[in-house]
């Protein structure tokens, strides 16, 4: 068997020494030209890393495994591994041919009109509050993004941010629905996890062939920033101010640009499409 090794910020090659320690697999570093240059692609590092890279790995279709050491793993938390050793057990088993890979969704951003260019994500793509939130962050070194950055960067966001009208054509099956309203946040989701551990769409199924919509509209700073910790438990749901929804595939607009984060990472503004793709990765996890 040949793999494929990845590092992200952060990470380094010394950190593949565990994998390789009584393996018969060959290794090389860095991203395969072609499927057949290897059989396996393991990606040591977080959400920003795996989104930088999704492109090609959906292109290869080659089995991914994903070993969570970035400032925020919640991709890999949705795959139910939550430490560098669970990556590890997973691999001996599909090293082993003991485990076969899991073909998941991821959703797909299609910039401007029809035919524009093209940006996958696995975890969750964001327009708002969210996105104000997800750049501060990503200004904030990386020590402290994976300690609470996201929740430090919520109070400087919610001073400086204004809802603003977006309209979102979302398509199911044969239904179209259309809504246009003040909005302060839209959350696309793929999986239930995002921002490290913020449990955004708890019904979320990487498995389903829908996007997950939490939307909030206009609502009061003050007690939108109280009603915060409840996201990370699910239990926001329960409360008015959320609307929830699942789709295949939606279309933002805005009377103003927005702009648009996937996996934390800054991808662009509006308008832009936002659909399912459905089985589009194949990764090693136990779930």
């Amino acid at each position: 068997m040949r793999a494929a090794a990845i590092f992200g910020l952060g990470t380094s090659p010394g950190q593949l020494k565990k994998f390789q320690a009584g393996s018969p697999t060959q290794w090389i570093e860095g991203l395969p030209a072609t499927s057949n240059d290897a059989d396996a692609v393991l990606i040591f590092g977080g959400d920003g890393t795996i989104h930088r890279h999704l492109g090609s790995l959906v292109r290869l279709g080659l089995p991914v495994l994903v070993v969570p050491a970035g400032s925020g793993n919640d991709f890999a938390r949705a795959l139910g591994l939550h430490s560098s050793a669970d990556s590890l057990r997973a691999w001996k088993y599909f090293e082993a041919g003991e485990m076969n890979p899991r073909a998941i969704d991821l959703g797909l951003i299609t910039h401007g009109h029809s035919g524009g260019k093209q940006t996958y994500f696995s975890t969750v793509a964001t327009c708002g509050l969210d996105s104000a939130v997800a750049k501060l962050a990503g200004r904030m070194p990386r020590w402290l993004r994976s300690h609470g950055g996201y929740a430090l960067g919520l109070a400087a966001a919610m001073a400086q941010f204004s809802a603003f009208k977006l309209r979102i054509t979302s398509v199911t099956g044969n239904i179209e629905q259309r809504n246009e309203a003040l909005t302060t946040l839209a959350a696309f989701a793929n999986t239930q996890f995002y921002g490290d551990g913020m449990r955004i769409a708890p019904h979320a199924d990487m498995s389903d062939g829908r996007l997950d919509l939490c939307f909030v509209r206009d609502v009061n700073r003050f007690k939108l920033f109280c009603l915060f910790p409840t996201v990370y438990f699910g239990q926001h749901l329960k409360l008015r101010e959320f609307e929830y929804s699942t789709m295949e595939q939606a279309r933002l607009e805005a009377d103003a640009p927005q702009e648009i984060f996937a996996d934390g990472e800054w991808v662009g503004t509006t308008p832009v499409e936002i659909r399912v793709a459905r089985s589009a990765l194949r990764v090693i996890t136990f779930e």
